[in-house]
This record gives C-alpha cells, sequence and structure tokens, in this order.
C-alpha cells in the first residue's frame, strides 16, 4: 500500500561538470549510511538542470546514471535546453507567461538553471528541495591538530530534522571556499590596499576579520567544532534588508510554494544567492549545524574515493590558474554590487557606488601589477557597466518576482481543478 504520508524530498544539482556521477554516487551512499535509503517514510527524487556548455559535456555525463544508484532514488528529472525550451513553449501556449517573462525565469544563467530545478520540483509536489552543488561533498575538515581531521556530515538528514518548521534552512561550508588566494604584502600591494579592494567588490557578507582568517590558513576554511558538536541550529539574523545564505547546501520549504522566491542574477553576473537573501525578511531562515566540503580548484576528488589527506595545500598565487579563478571571483562580485547596493540601500545608492569607484581608481593598478595581470583594471570598467544598467537590472528582478507568482498561481489553480474534479 502507498504511504501517502511520505515525505517527498527534492535533491537539485544544477551543473555542468563530468564529475557529476562521482559527486551523485558519493552523496547517494552517503544517504544509505544515513538510513535514507528504503526509508519507507521518505520518497528521494534527484532533479538535475545540466549545462553542456560550461565545460563541453555530453548529455551521458549526467543522465547515463548506474543501475546501483537509480535503485537508491525514487524518481529522477533531467533537465537540459530541449526540456526548457519545451517548457517555455508550453508557458507561452497556455498563456501563462509570455515569451520575455519565461525568458527572464528560465533562459540562460545560474539563476535560471536553480529556477528550472525550483520550478521541476513544485510541479511535481515535492515538499522539501536540498540544493547540492557538483563541487562539494558531504565531509568536514578541522585544524584541531597537527593533521586534518575528517568527519562525514549528515547533510540530508540534518536539513530534513529542521526544515519542517522553517521556509530555508542552509548548512555551512569548509574547504575551498574563498577565491581569494593566500598573499604575502609588500611594497607593490600592501595590506590596506587590499582591504580597500576587496571591501569595494564584496558584499556585507564578507569582513576583513574573516578573509584575514582564510588567508592565514592558506586558503583554507576549516570547520568550527563547536558547530559539529552542536545539534542545535540558529535563525539567520537579518544585515542591512538581507537574510545571507549561499546556493548549496541550502534547503527550501515547498509546502507552500506561495511562500518561495525564485533566484534572479545580473546578466553575466553571480549572485543568485545574495538577491535571494534580499527576499527573506518575512522567512524563518535556519543556519543548521552540517558542512559540506568546497573543492574550489577540483583537486580533492579523492575524497569521494576515501582518500583522507593528512594535510590541506596553501594556496599561493603562484599559477595562472589561481589568478585566474580570483579574477573571474572579482568580476563576479563587482557584476552584481550595483544591483546589491540599489535593493538594500537605495536612498544612499549614489554615494555608495561613488565610494566604490573611487577605492578602485585608488587600488586596481597596485593589484595588476602584483598578480602582473593587466586585465584586473577592467573591474572598474565592468562596474561603471552595471551601474549604468542598474535600474534595468532592479525591474528585471522586480519583474522575476512577479512573474513566479503567475507561475505559482497557475499551479495552483490547476491543483485546486484536480482536486475539485475528485
Amino acid at each position: 500500500m502507498e504511504n501517502n504520508n511520505k515525505i517527498r524530498m527534492g535533491i537539485g544539482f544544477a551543473t555542468g561538470r563530468k564529475n557529476f556521477q562521482s559527486v551523485l554516487r558519493t552523496y547517494a551512499y552517503n544517504w544509505k549510511e544515513c538510513g535514507l535509503i528504503n526509508n519507507d517514510n521518505i520518497s528521494l527524487n534527484l532533479i538535475v538542470a545540466y549545462d553542456l556548455k560550461y565545460y563541453n559535456t555530453q548529455i551521458d555525463d549526467y543522465i547515463n546514471i548506474s543501475d546501483d544508484l537509480l535503485t537508491m532514488i525514487d524518481n529522477t528529472y533531467f533537465i537540459g535546453d530541449l526540456e526548457i525550451e519545451d517548457e517555455i513553449n508550453n508557458l507561452i501556449s497556455n498563456d501563462i507567461l509570455n515569451e520575455d517573462d519565461a525568458k527572464l525565469l528560465f533562459g540562460r544563467g545560474y539563476a535560471a538553471k536553480r529556477n528550472a530545478v525550483l520550478y521541476m520540483a513544485i510541479k511535481n509536489n515535492i515538499d522539501y528541495l536540498l540544493f547540492l552543488d557538483d563541487d562539494e561533498y558531504p565531509v568536514a575538515v578541522t585544524k584541531t591538530r597537527s593533521t586534518a581531521v575528517w568527519g562525514g556530515q549528515s547533510i540530508l538528514m540534518t536539513h530534513l530534522n529542521n526544515i519542517v518548521d522553517a521556509d530555508i534552512t542552509n548548512g555551512y561550508h569548509c574547504g575551498y571556499i574563498s577565491p581569494i588566494p593566500y598573499l604575502e604584502f609588500n611594497n607593490i600591494l600592501k595590506e590596506q590596499d587590499f582591504k580597500l579592494f576587496i571591501e569595494a567588490i564584496s558584499n556585507d557578507i564578507i569582513n576583513w576579520d574573516s578573509i584575514c582568517s582564510v588567508m592565514s590558513n592558506g586558503g583554507v576554511t576549516y570547520a568550527d567544532t563547536k558547530i559539529l558538536m552542536s545539534d542545535e541550529p540558529e535563525e539567520v539574523v537579518e544585515v542591512n534588508h538581507a537574510k545571507f545564505i549561499s546556493g548549496s547546501n541550502l534547503c527550501i520549504n515547498l509546502k507552500n510554494p506561495d511562500r518561495v522566491f525564485p533566484f534572479y542574477n545580473p546578466p553575466g553576473a553571480r549572485g543568485e544567492d545574495t538577491f535571494l537573501s534580499t527576499c527573506l525578511n518575512q522567512r524563518k531562515v535556519l543556519r543548521v549545524p552540517c558542512y559540506a566540503f568546497h573543492d574550489g580548484f577540483s583537486t580533492y576528488q579523492h575524497l569521494m574515493d576515501g582518500v583522507l589527506p593528512s594535510k590541506l595545500n596553501h594556496i599561493e598565487a603562484n599559477s595562472g590558474q589561481i589568478v585566474e579563478r580570483f579574477y573571474k571571483a572579482c568580476i563576479g562580485w563587482v557584476r552584481y554590487k550595483p544591483l546589491y547596493l540599489y535593493i538594500t540601500q537605495r536612498e544612499d545608492y549614489e554615494n555608495k557606488i561613488f565610494e566604490v569607484k573611487k577605492n578602485l581608481s585608488l587600488t586596481l593598478s597596485k593589484v595588476s601589477n602584483y598578480f602582473g595581470v593587466e586585465k584586473f583594471q577592467n573591474i572598474l570598467k565592468e562596474l561603471e557597466y552595471y551601474d549604468k544598467h542598474v535600474r534595468r537590472h532592479y525591474e528585471q528582478f522586480y519583474k522575476t518576482k512577479v512573474s513566479w507568482k503567475q507561475l505559482i498561481d497557475s499551479i495552483n489553480f490547476k491543483n485546486e481543478t484536480l482536486l475539485a474534479s475528485k
């Protein structure tokens, strides 16, 4: 007999990496170890929005899941460009959304992939949706001894234990979270210069003290043992009109879809989690005690095979790959900085953006000279472009929420009609 009270749990990935299958396998066996596989009270539903262009991957890199993993998952949903195009055409033909609004929600970019996962979950009556990243693993690392100390993390179970009475639960991250490498300051780039630069392009959640701590650990963020020993969540406090969350190790309560907001990022930018954070002032957001290890440089994939290193390598600005990653992160930050300021500090926006431009003008030459990469000078040009278009991006941000509500209303109406016909 079917259990009508079974919790329908969604596990969402917005992915573009070839190692997705390995990450999925690691998590699946983690769920099995936690007793979630074959649990009569829980249905596990995998929802994957994949991007073949991100790393020139093939469809089989995502959909060709081995039989032993399929037996651990109740349902699978895969969303590629063709599926998104079909859904957009369906929404347009049924007069639910016009073409511009449908593409705003599900077109291109990081937020669009997350929205596709979110929409698929709601359409299929998923109760809770846990977003995981394809470069994060369910382990935590601490620095309590001379060698690294590792521990497995029950990420899915922790969210299940806390999401029922919350709108959103968000776990912690350790490993290579920060793209900022370890730096030795000198006469070319002094600590005060770099502080001014980072504060100019970052948001409120990034503070200089935390950055210095990570840099002193060689770019590694270690798990807090107090959090690892705790079973209690903490409510996320609103800071400057935002309840900050991260885009992964993130669970969203879908029991009442009217309380769910979509993701948005300005074209070509990131920050979809930051902009969602600005919508949550009337939502209960909990920080829950579980960690995911972020493998930001894809150098610790052997963790998925059970090989636990005794020491984590320092990330120093001594290779083109590391400098390039830092540069791309800076571009990503500065592209969403204007809209973030416009949303959270609109009354003082012009003064704030002027200050950011001034501080970048004072520091960009020094940063470029230090890394020996002239294109760091592009950061100010990017800021000026996104500042120029900030009002248009805000209109898109607002329109995304309006269009999402229309979409949810159409799903609610369909469900009510089905119930009335029974």
